[in-house]
């Protein structure tokens, strides 16, 4: 997820573990925890020039259960051998520091799983990425009410019961709209299966997700042969059944399947992209799993970017389109409501 709530349930890892011990200083080092996975978007560029590698990388080994435990005993030796002097030697134990870390960097990967982007969880053993999408990358519903309570308890001392209690209602808040989620995914999936039937379209799978920012408004793509359909459905609409659906064509003739790059970007969107030929040899890449924010457009999804040759390998040209605009969101904001 973004990363103010990792931060947040970085923080609440590092209360629960250390909080009586040394107070919003563990809110501290938590929230440190909880931001190491995502530091890949800038390892991936130390490691990588290719823009579709960097992109691939992220979510990938350092956000793994393998580098999780690795990392807990690594980071936890090192701010051990660090904090470990002078009035606050032999305070905290090396172990204490590496369920911090543990902790943090866990819950953070096993909360990217939930998302539409994917995690890959087995990393370096196996390249399958772990997507429940039942959840948004931003989800203030998630994360507002979970930071008010970290904020809280910070003006209580370490070991008053109030303290604590802020801390549960923090992880119980999020954790009980995490549960609502999965549960709205699981009818959300029962609605699209049946539009699909009733239709008369025949697919080979498809899969759901909740439209940025809330829970509200899912968009489901199926895919058949040759193209893809796309359709919103909000739990404020009066039918249960998906009531528009969007034909968008594959067009993945226009890059081979066998190049290595686009095998890449296949990989990552899970199959569910399309291709648009532009002038010059420039290809748009549309990662289907996101829904499109334009009215009057299916096919531009708020995750395209270009495709040029450079050096025999494809790579991702600079964005130079418009951010969403209001017409964007007010779009959306009336297919949420059902219009």
């Amino acid at each position: 997820m973004d990363s103010l709530t990792q931060i947040v349930l970085g923080a609440a890892c590092g209360e629960a573990v250390l909080g009586k011990k040394i107070g919003n200083k563990a809110l501290f080092f938590g929230a440190i925890g909880g931001t190491i996975p995502d530091l890949d978007v800038f390892v991936g560029r130390w490691i990588y020039d290719n823009e579709i590698d960097i992109m691939a990388f992220h979510r990938g080994f350092m956000h793994s259960i393998f580098f999780t435990v690795l990392g807990a005993f690594v980071f936890g030796w090192l701010v051990f051998t660090l904090y470990n002097r002078g009035r606050r030697k032999d305070t905290i134990t090396q172990k204490n520091w590496i369920w911090l870390f543990f902790w943090s960097l866990l819950t953070h990967i096993i909360l990217d799983s939930f998302t539409p982007y994917g995690t890959q969880l087995f990393a370096p053993f196996l390249n399958y990425r772990v997507a429940i999408n039942n959840i948004s990358v931003v989800d203030s519903i998630y994360t507002i009410p979970f930071l008010i309570c970290m904020i809280v308890l910070m003006f209580y001392k370490r070991n008053t019961k109030k303290r604590k209690l802020w801390l549960k209602l923090g992880l119980g808040i999020s954790s009980a709209y995490m549960l609502l989620t999965l549960i709205n995914k699981v009818y959300i999936n029962s609605v699209y299966e049946n539009s699909l039937k009733d239709e008369g379209i025949v697919y080979s799978r498809f899969q759901t997700q909740p439209s940025v920012f809330n829970n509200i408004l899912w968009y489901g793509i199926a895919e058949t042969e040759t193209d893809y359909y796309v359709g919103f459905y909000s739990l404020l609409y009066s039918s249960s059944k998906v009531e528009t659906w969007n034909k968008l064509p594959k067009n993945h003739h226009l890059i081979s399947a066998d190049d290595k790059d686009i095998k890449t970007l296949a990989w990552f969107s899970n199959g569910y992209y399309n291709l648009i030929e532009k002038e010059d040899g420039v290809i748009r890449y549309n990662d289907l799993r996101y829904p499109s924010f334009d009215k009057k457009d299916p096919n531009n999804t708020i995750f395209s970017f270009t495709l040029k040759k450079v050096d025999q390998r494809w790579d991702i040209v600079p964005f130079n389109g418009k951010p969403p605009t209001s017409e964007d969101f007010i779009y959306l904001w009336e297919r949420m409501k059902g219009q």
